[in-house]
């Protein structure tokens, strides 16, 4: 099945009515999510459930790189739980979530369908979003400007394998962390930040991005592309990046007031676990 084939089957899959919502979650005004790779095992389709599952917004967008179009041409995989991903998404439009797909360069497939409406899903190039506050912001995947993608894609493919293969290395290294007790780390986010010409690369994107931004009249952009989540100031400029959800797990959300914030799944889940274990402890010292 060709990637573009396998969007518009979970596009046009029936939609369960059976919903696992938390009543008590977390709810936002916006959430921007991009990076999740789904068609790849790297994805971590069933923490993004979970987040969706706890998560309630006005705005959804999302923010490129959906379905790895890539990977999904070398070698087909698509788990259950990748189409359950599909249909949480369709299951919030229908509910009255207001969704907007910005396909990346993973997902180009889907830039055929730009100004079209799956499902309640809304497929656009680009697009601005205003805060609470007033602040105009610009979305964009960001891979327009990647130097490598525009004028070598060759070698973006040479490095999305490069890429694969260090995840798998990846969960090896943490199958047998796991084992000793240790947590979960990253590899390829350890090299991102400790390569000389990686911090470079993404140091030349955030500038380019910033730049465009300000040129578009925007008071700040939020994009992916790089899976590196961050949330700062570039000469003036609004900076944000949702990071990604093959190792990151991160989120950029929009409070009622405008305030924006990195949400870390990983360390939410773990605070939760965490405060769950506690609850549990002193009600059977109670019982006790």
């Amino acid at each position: 099945m060709k990637p573009a084939d396998a969007f518009l089957h979970a596009l046009h899959e029936p939609i369960l009515d059976a919903d696992e919502h938390d009543p008590d979650g977390l709810r936002f005004r916006t959430v921007w999510i991009s990076d999740i790779h789904l068609g790849t095992p790297g994805c971590q389709a069933e923490a993004l459930l979970d987040f969706l599952r706890c998560v309630e917004c006005e705005h959804l967008y999302l923010v490129g790189d959906i379905i790895d179009g890539w990977q999904l041409k070398r070698s087909w995989y698509w788990p259950q739980a990748h189409n359950d991903v599909i249909q949480k998404l369709l299951r919030k439009a229908r509910k009255g979530t207001k969704v907007v797909f910005i396909p990346g360069n993973h997902d180009e497939f889907a830039r055929k369908y730009l100004t079209h409406n799956f499902g309640g899903v809304e497929v656009v190039k680009d697009c601005i979003h205003v805060t609470a506050d007033g602040k105009k912001l610009w979305i964009t995947h960001g891979d327009l400007f990647d130097g490598v993608i525009q004028i070598a894609k060759w070698l973006a493919y040479l490095g999305d394998t490069a890429y694969e293969f260090t995840l798998k290395l990846n969960r090896y290294l943490n199958s047998l962390r796991a084992r000793l007790g240790l947590p979960y780390w990253s590899l390829s986010k350890y090299l991102k930040l400790k390569v000389k010409r990686a911090v470079s690369y993404v140091s030349d994107f955030e500038g380019a991005v910033a730049r465009e931004a300000r040129h578009r009249g925007a008071d700040g952009v939020v994009c992916g592309h790089i899976h590196h989540a961050e949330l700062r100031d570039i000469d003036g400029i609004l900076y944000a990046n949702d990071g990604d959800w093959v190792e990151s797990l991160t989120a950029l959300v929009e409070h009622a007031d405008g305030r924006l914030e990195i949400l870390d799944w990983t360390e939410h889940a773990a605070r939760t676990a965490q405060a769950q274990k506690a609850l549990t402890n002193s009600l059977v010292t109670v019982a006790g």
